[in-house]
């Protein structure tokens, strides 16, 4: 049996219910994953009030990303595809990690092996779920802004599950760092080796004290009317990476509009001769068009970040860890502004 948990319709978390389905028949190439970490990402949060860009028709189970254990494989092990990057074979008993998108909260899951990803022994699991989706995302956008030795950069959100590793790994590539958070997670920033900067205050004149000139980038989430802000602060060649919509997660109506208003306005900025430029980042843009290279690039950027996470370039940050029957008590945990890190969902005791 599999028990998950349903996202029925625009609810409060405690509308999240708990279901229990009998597990299907494991179909050649799909393995059985028994869950042991999943998380709560912005994502869910806005799936939850019906708001994030792309989310399936209700009701659906949610979970961005998951790492786990093979329970079992389908006709006793997968059958590579002509499509299928090369890749390792796995067993029953390898723990594995994958970018599900939806799905992962639950205590067990059928996943294609072909979107598996191997996790080191050395790493826990409830460590290897922080870098997953939050990594990936962190990964892609310093790459897309180029950033390198000697830049300046701001991050809004810097203490938030993709924040601080947009912060560790931007230090660890030699750029100083301008978190943008509320005050009481100052301390949380410093340790990450971030200059940080209150959100509620006059973060144009704080940046601007720490870089005079401008930044080479500031990675924002949050989209609405700041995002003109975001812009400014840019040096001549920077680059403004938007990457969510933060600003209207409370808002009704029409969930694709605010996203189509930062599209435009990004584009604008593109074009205008400026010398700054604008990029949305999706995380799965690639996916329809080139499956086979999406998922060769993502097992790329997994085995980058495992080996960081196991160097200790990077370290896991756990906001808090809860059950997954526990779901609404994480959810508005996740929500209430509080983490810093990543809010984790751990499996059951057995």
């Amino acid at each position: 049996m599999i028990t998950e948990v349903v996202l029925p319709g625009i609810v409060e978390p405690d509308g999240l219910e708990l279901r229990t389905r009998p597990a299907p028949r494991l179909r050649p190439g799909q393995a059985l994953v028994r869950m042991e970490a999943t998380g709560i990402s912005f994502a869910e949060q806005q799936m939850r009030r019906g708001r994030y860009y792309d989310q399936p028709p209700f009701p659906f189970v949610p979970g961005y990303d998951v790492v786990g254990v093979i329970h079992a494989l389908g006709d006793d092990g997968p059958r590579p595809s002509s499509h299928a990057p090369s890749r390792p074979r796995f067993a029953v008993g390898h723990r594995v990690a994958a970018l599900t998108k939806t799905g992962a909260w639950a205590d067990r899951l059928v996943l294609p092996v072909d979107e598996l990803v191997a996790v080191p022994d050395s790493l826990a699991a409830e460590d290897a779920e922080t870098v997953i989706v939050n990594g990936v995302t962190a990964r892609r956008m310093l790459a897309a802004a180029r950033v390198g030795d000697g830049d300046t950069v701001v991050v809004l959100g810097a203490n938030g599950g993709v924040g601080s590793l947009l912060v560790q790994l931007a230090r660890h590539a030699g750029a100083l760092v301008i978190g943008v958070a509320s005050a009481r997670h100052a301390p949380y920033l410093r340790e990450l080796g971030a200059v940080p900067v209150d959100r509620h205050g006059d973060v144009a004149a704080e940046v601007r004290r720490v870089a005079p000139g401008g930044v080479a980038a500031v990675f924002d989430h949050v989209g609405g009317p700041g995002i003109r802000r975001s812009f400014s602060l840019l040096a001549r060649g920077g680059t403004l990476v938007a990457y969510g919509t933060a600003a209207t997660r409370d808002e009704r109506g029409n969930a694709q509009l605010p996203v189509y208003a930062l599209f435009a306005r990004l584009l604008l900025w593109r074009v205008l001769p400026n010398g700054r430029s604008t990029t949305f980042f999706n995380l799965w843009a690639g996916r329809t068009r080139n499956p086979r290279r999406h998922r060769a690039e993502l097992r790329a950027d997994l085995e980058a970040l495992f080996e960081h996470l196991a160097a200790g370039h990077i370290t896991a940050r756990i906001a808090r860890a809860f059950p997954l029957s526990q779901i609404a008590e994480a959810m508005r945990y996740a929500e209430s502004g509080a983490a810093e890190g990543k809010v984790v969902l751990l499996a059951e005791p057995s």
